[in-house]
């Protein structure tokens, strides 16, 4: 039998809405409104991650039950859950938009593990809340594999994120309007059930500050440092201060973590940054294909492009800086503006760090900044893959004068753009050889270094896509081996090379490889 220990501190200590149900309305003075789940037709399990169920004490027999599958489809609760939707607002493409709150997540409670490690289970796509505004609360099979498998790859690639546990099919439809052209669609419905030590975020708090809701902003901050950030001590407001400069080194780290990696968010809204540093909220994401700073998968920011990958770590700190304003109740200015250079040092720092690494030197000397810089603007101008040179650069012999670039030639979009930027390659390569050699660092530590930071499998999104058809067909083959794959991202695996390939031409302009939208 399926069993859990929970401890729900978020409900027992914070303030509740005094209504239940999923009736929507505006919620002032709480934190949260109690909210079931609503039952699902048909609930299966239709895949799940073996590490987060081991790290949560769930195991294969107990997986293999109907009782699993009706739990984490929200047809049934375990003793100790007690659900609810979180009360937040946030900035939303640059505005502020009020009340958001979970639309459709239900928070079914803190799950306590052996080892004394504190989990909230989430279901997305559970049905209404209070906060659905005018939505249905569900979410369709595509999304849902989207944010199962990106969940699980991000934290093996070492990127900080929520996990999932699980993918559930509820055997209902669901209707969507994809890309909100008025062709709306019937799709199959899942529910993914995700897990974080928390799910709060900069939104929670924007929201009582905008409202004048001193006290309850402080009962949230306060409970926030209490259940995780046990570590900060001290008083008032020191203690404040030094738990936003946290927050603000845990983003910075995070956004290093995406531009090492090539992730595009997407929607990098207030209410979608974790306080606890994590990535979290995986709609319209998708990694680079041909490198290209100025690109985003988000159909919705097509427009402006707010969220393109490039402008991530200045979406961050000003995301960062909306929170400070949200939190000038409770902290001197002063130490605002402390822990927001605090962010800006750190992400200095850490990319400092990430190009050391990518280029498998020691550390980032004086140079290696514009060197690093240069490289960039070479890949966008030719069109050059970002996951695939920066994995075969590690190829180059760098101990000639003028290296051989030819294991890079696969990286390369347009054969005769590539041709056309040989001359530049060439001169770069031998800038970076040079580099190299007076780095010293043996060649099998330098090869181990570059490997450990430059992944050889993403979760590019025509690969996710067609592991979607054929789930949509029934075949959820796709979704496991996918997921396999992307468990071991730095290290190369035999006979999964179509893994590791860019983007086909087909790929280009198809929905959902590379345009996507908020839908779900």
């Amino acid at each position: 039998m399926l069993s859990l220990r929970f401890d729900n501190a978020f409900v027992r200590e914070l303030p509740g809405d005094p209504e239940s149900g999923p009736g929507v309305r505006q919620v002032y003075g709480a934190a949260y409104s109690r909210t079931l789940p609503t039952p699902v037709a048909a609930p299966r399990l239709l895949a799940h991650s073996a590490e987060m169920a081991g790290i949560l004490g769930i195991g294969e027999d107990d997986l293999a039950g109907s009782e699993f599958a009706a739990v984490f489809g929200g047809n049934a609760l375990l003793p100790g859950m007690d659900p609810y939707a979180a009360n937040y607002g946030g900035h939303q493409f640059g505005h502020w938009a009020g009340q958001l709150g979970d639309g459709r997540a239900i928070t079914l409670g803190e799950a306590v593990t052996a080892a004394g490690e504190r989990w909230e289970l989430q279901l997305k796509g559970a049905g209404p809340t209070p906060y659905s505004r005018s939505a249905d609360g569900r979410a369709v099979l595509r999304s849902s594999i989207r944010e199962f498998l990106c969940s699980e790859a991000m934290h093996h690639l070492g990127v900080p994120t929520t996990r999932a546990l699980s993918l559930v099919g509820t055997g209902e439809a669901v209707v969507r309007d994809m890309f909100y052209d008025g062709h709306p669609q019937a799709e199959p419905g899942a529910i993914v059930c995700r897990v974080a030590p928390s799910f709060i975020r900069f939104g929670n708090f924007e929201l009582p500050a905008s409202r004048g809701e001193t006290g309850l902003l402080k009962q949230l901050v306060d409970f926030c440092i209490r259940r995780d950030f046990p570590h900060l001590q001290g008083d008032e407001p020191a203690r404040h201060a030094a738990w936003f400069g946290e927050v603000c080194e845990r983003t910075a780290r995070l956004m290093a973590h995406w531009m090492r990696v090539g992730f595009v968010h997407g929607v990098m809204n207030t209410d979608n940054l974790s306080v606890l540093g994590l990535t979290i909220d995986y709609g319209p994401y998708g990694w680079i294909d041909a490198y290209d700073p100025d690109w985003t998968p988000n159909t919705t920011d097509a427009g402006r492009g707010r969220y393109r990958y490039g402008q991530q770590p200045q979406v961050a700190y000003w995301n960062l800086s909306r929170l400070a304003g949200a939190l000038s109740l409770l902290i001197p200015v002063e130490a605002l503006q402390d822990g927001l250079r605090r962010y800006v040092d750190t992400y200095n720092a850490a990319e400092a760090e990430a190009i050391a690494a990518k280029l498998g030197l020691r550390d980032c000397a004086e140079g290696d900044i514009e060197r690093m810089q240069r490289l960039r603007e070479w890949l966008q101008t030719h069109e050059i893959d970002m996951t695939i040179f920066f994995r075969a650069l590690a190829e180059v012999d760098v101990e000639a004068e003028a290296p051989d670039p030819a294991p890079l030639a696969e990286a390369a979009y347009d054969s005769d753009k590539a041709a056309a930027g040989a001359p530049a390659l060439r001169a770069w390569l031998a800038d970076y050889a040079a580099r190299v050699r007076a780095d010293a660092l043996p060649a099998a530590q330098r090869r181990a270094r570059m490997h450990a930071a430059n992944p050889r499998y993403v979760l590019r999104n025509y690969l996710a896509q067609q592991a979607i058809d054929r789930a949509e067909q029934g075949d959820l083959g796709g979704v496991h081996e996918l997921l396999e794959v992307m468990r071991r991202p730095y290290q190369d695996q035999p006979g999964r090379e179509a893994f590791a390939a860019k983007r086909p031409d087909w790929a280009r302009d198809r929905a959902g490889c590379s345009m996507l939208s908020c839908s779900s």
